[in-house]
């Protein structure tokens, strides 16, 4: 019987494959990217290798035992979703005890890095981050209301800010100008998915706009701040922060997103919709780098 359970128990590989997609690599490869960012931007040279180094590791672990304790509270919410089902808290590869003790672990390490080996406002700042989606957002937002993108989105927005202190040791208006971005790029962005997902939503008892409002309604208030979004989006270089190379990507990355929150809201199709979604995280990553670019490379009207 124990030989038979033993040769049943999956290979050390494959847990650490499981676990491994409970962090949601992808997600928080674009949150680790945006901290990034904020650090580059945070000095007017290169900041020094350890804040940048021990800081994004320290905002990827607790980043990630966020999403793995995200995924330990929507497992029955994962179960019955089709985008979410394979998920190994959602089938059961993985039990509660497993997913809590690696979230943990990845918590204090990420904390103790940042404390440590880059500052403490960091190191508190990103736990706030951690308890703002992983508590806040997950077990009282999500399910209670549909504006919990919106108000959630606060969390998600925070990277930049981290990276800035991180680097600099405090939290400017320029880092919060780049939080308002993110904040604002969220509900287009998360709605597109939940538009072409509506039905996985339906069964899953959530609350999301496409749910409670309709398609119609959630389209308009997609394209409502996407415009919104753009006239954010041109205040870095209003306010000084950042010059034309900046200036000329943001006109062109946010006229492409409003044509397809124009189109969206004008002939929807899943496609369309699906499209819009994949182009709000090309469209984040492109803004943020151009940022980066014009920080090294100014260039400005004489």
């Amino acid at each position: 019987m124990d030989h038979q359970v033993l040769n049943n128990s999956p290979s050390p590989a494959r847990v650490a494959s499981q676990l491994y997609a409970l962090t949601k690599p992808r997600v928080v490869q674009l949150i680790v990217f945006c901290a990034v960012i904020g650090m580059f931007l945070a000095e007017p040279t290169l900041p020094a290798w350890q804040p940048v180094l021990f800081g994004t590791l320290g905002i990827w672990l607790v980043a990630s035992a966020a999403a793995a304790f995200n995924c330990l509270v929507e497992q029955k919410i994962d179960a019955v979703m089709r985008r979410t089902a394979w998920r190994p808290s959602a089938n059961g590869e993985l039990g509660a005890a497993a997913i809590i003790t690696f979230s943990g672990v990845l918590c204090a390490a990420g904390m103790w890095l940042l404390y440590t080996q880059v500052n403490p406002l960091t190191m508190w700042l990103t736990f706030g981050t951690f308890v703002g989606y992983a508590v806040v957002y997950t077990l009282f937002l999500k399910p209670a209301t549909p504006q919990n993108i919106v108000i959630g989105g606060a969390s998600g927005a925070m990277p930049p800010v981290l990276g800035w202190a991180a680097v600099s040791g405090h939290v400017s208006v320029e880092a919060m100008l780049l939080f308002l971005i993110i904040f604002l790029w969220t509900p287009p962005h998360f709605w597109a998915l939940a538009l072409y997902r509506v039905e996985d939503y339906k069964q899953s008892g959530l609350p999301m706009l496409p749910v409670t409002h309709g398609s119609e309604f959630t389209r308009t208030q997609i394209l409502l701040y996407t415009l919104l979004l753009t006239a954010v989006t041109f205040l870095p270089y209003v306010l000084g922060m950042s010059g034309l190379i900046y200036l000329a990507s943001a006109v062109v990355l946010d006229g492409i997103f409003i044509a397809y929150a124009w189109a969206l809201k004008r002939n929807y199709s899943d496609l369309l919709s699906r499209k819009t979604f994949r182009y709000s995280i090309l469209y984040l990553s492109l803004l943020f780098a151009a940022l980066l670019v014009d920080h090294y490379l100014p260039l400005h009207f004489i």
